[in-house]
């Protein structure tokens, strides 16, 4: 059963194990019964009817020039469930075939970044072996690509090393991006062949403060706590009057 609803990040450096083996049918329930999410839930369904399309004509011996392409970009603000989906991703690729583990590898910049010349690549290369059979997931992936040309930072030859993995390296691995909207737009203009390798792109609308409050009470239900009628009552104003009032974080 998924505990993790709101999808807050998780620590860096961290690799989520992969769960047991189960079917495509039953990862899919699993993002169904998420909250909300209703466009992104489309989003997916009709990528892993894509993906099947593709490996039914393969196995008709079709020779297409496009391969499956599993590496994504999720933009959303912070909390909206992306990391959630990242797992939930992992463990329908397992299921379809496409990655041999399904496991989720999770960075941020410090993991990928050295301090001095010839630190950034070997690190880069030690969490894709890390991730290999399942998905390299790094969050705030604009923090790799400063706005300004800065030439001691070390971001862009990272880039480099994830572009060339993504584009000749094992196929037993997917990279999955995320961060806020218009700085994933500067990533991705950071380098010439960056767009071009990421073929699918997920947006993660707000919760409705509706939603908030479901989230709320599934979680209040998970450790046995019941909410009388005024704390649910004061709950639900705090949520709408946290919704209208926030900014971009």
């Amino acid at each position: 059963e998924i505990t993790k609803i709101a999808g807050n990040v998780a620590d860096a450096d961290v690799s989520l194990p992969a769960a047991p083996d189960e079917s495509l049918d039953v990862n899919v329930k699993k993002l169904d019964e998420l909250i909300g999410l209703e466009e992104l839930k489309k989003e997916v369904k009709n990528h892993i009817d894509y993906i099947n399309f593709l490996k039914l004509r393969q196995e008709r011996g079709f020779k297409d020039t496009e391969r499956i392409n599993l590496h994504s970009v999720f933009t959303g603000n912070p909390g909206t469930g992306k990391t959630t989906v990242v797992k939930l991703l992992g463990q329908i690729y397992k299921s379809m075939g496409l990655l041999t583990k399904g496991h989720v590898k999770e960075v941020d910049r410090s993991q990928l970044i050295g301090e001095y010349i010839g630190q950034t690549a070997p690190k880069v290369k030690k969490v894709i072996e890390e991730a290999k059979g399942g998905i390299l997931f790094i969050d705030e992936a604009y923090s790799l690509a400063r706005e300004a040309d800065d030439s001691k930072d070390f971001g862009k030859e990272a880039i480099e090393v994830l572009i060339k993995e993504m584009s000749d390296g094992s196929k037993d691995l997917a990279v999955m991006v995320a961060g806020y909207p218009h700085e994933m737009d500067v990533f991705l203009k950071s380098n010439p062949g960056m767009r071009s390798r990421f073929a699918n792109y997920f947006h993660f609308e707000d919760y409705l403060p509706d939603e908030l409050h479901a989230i709320a009470i599934k979680y209040s239900q998970q450790k046995n706590v019941r909410l009388t009628e005024e704390a649910n009552n004061y709950l639900s104003e705090q949520l709408m009057e946290g919704f209208r009032n926030r900014d971009k974080s």
